[in-house]
């Protein structure tokens, strides 16, 4: 008595997976209408009660020498800093976005980073130290990596 039920089962298998496979395939018949466009860095970052002015003279600092500096080099396009109105408890208020020409020029090397940081910070070093003071300032609540498509 179980065979019928199995032969009813795998015909009932079969049927689902040739609709959905027709589906699938017809998904993708779609013409692509956009370009790869440029990749953005996003940073949310909570600045620590009180820290709020201290992390934005960071920002200000450091931070946009970084930045100019890739901007010289013809790797960055562009960056902003937000400030979330009204954020929650352990929530992000400010938001760090770096806009990069593309993948190749996100992916840079540790030593072309150590030596834009360097010539910021006077050495290595000082940068790491820079890095470990600036947890009294903030908590770094995500970051993402995306590239935006831009419509042809």
């Amino acid at each position: 008595m179980q065979r019928p039920f199995a032969i009813a089962a795998l015909a009932l298998a079969l049927s689902a997976s040739g609709t959905l496979g027709g589906l699938s395939a017809q998904a993708q018949t779609a013409e692509r209408v956009y370009d790869d466009g440029p990749v953005w860095t996003i940073s949310q970052v909570e600045t620590k009660p009180g820290m709020f002015n201290d992390y934005m003279k960071y920002v200000s600092t450091s931070f946009r020498q970084i930045q100019e500096a890739g901007m010289k080099s013809g790797r960055v396009l562009g960056w902003k800093v937000l400030q979330v109105v009204s954020a929650r408890d352990h929530e992000p208020d400010v938001i760090l976005m770096v806009e990069y020409k593309n993948m190749a020029a996100f992916d840079q090397s540790p030593a072309e980073q150590e030596a834009i940081t360097a010539s910021v910070f006077g050495s290595v070093v000082k940068s790491s130290q820079a890095a470990v003071g600036r947890e009294s300032l903030r908590t770094l609540r995500g970051s993402q990596t995306v590239r935006e498509l831009v419509f042809k």
